[in-house]
C-alpha cells in the first residue's frame, strides 16, 4: 500500500462537528476499502487568500493515509460529489511524519505566554 497526505477545506457554513463527522465517514470509506487513516488533524476555521465558491473562510483538515490507490481514488469521487468540501489535495509521499504537523506545531507556538511584549 501507498502513503498519502491529504488536505481538504470545507465550507464556512458547517459546523466543527460537521467536519469531524465528514472526517470519520471518509475514514470509514477507506477502511471499508482497505486502507487505514494514521492520522487526522482538525486545523480549524481560517482565512482564504481569495474566495472560493463565495467563501471567505474555510474548515482545514489533514489526513494521512495509508491506503491502496482505488480506496484513495473512491474518496475523492465521494469527495467532489460532496458540496460541503471546496477544495481538495491529495500527495503520495514515501513516508509518513510522525507527530503533529508543522500547522499544529505553529498553533502550539502561537499560544505560548512566554513571550516578551512587543515595544
Amino acid at each position: 500500500m501507498a502513503f498519502y497526505e491529504h488536505i481538504y477545506l470545507a465550507r464556512q457554513d458547517v459546523s466543527a462537528q460537521q467536519v469531524e463527522e465528514l472526517t470519520s465517514t471518509l475514514t470509514q470509506l477507506l477502511e471499508s476499502n482497505g486502507g487505514k487513516v494514521e492520522k487526522k488533524e482538525y486545523w480549524g476555521l481560517k482565512t482564504l487568500a481569495y474566495r472560493i465558491r463565495k467563501n471567505r473562510k474555510a474548515h482545514f483538515s489533514l489526513l494521512n493515509i495509508d491506503a491502496p490507490h482505488e480506496a484513495v481514488a473512491e474518496m475523492e469521487r465521494q469527495m467532489r460529489i460532496n458540496e460541503d468540501i471546496l477544495r481538495f489535495l491529495t500527495l503520495r509521499v514515501d513516508a509518513l511524519e510522525e507527530g503533529p504537523s508543522v500547522m499544529m506545531q505553529k498553533r502550539d507556538r502561537d499560544d505560548r505566554s512566554d513571550r516578551r511584549p512587543r515595544r
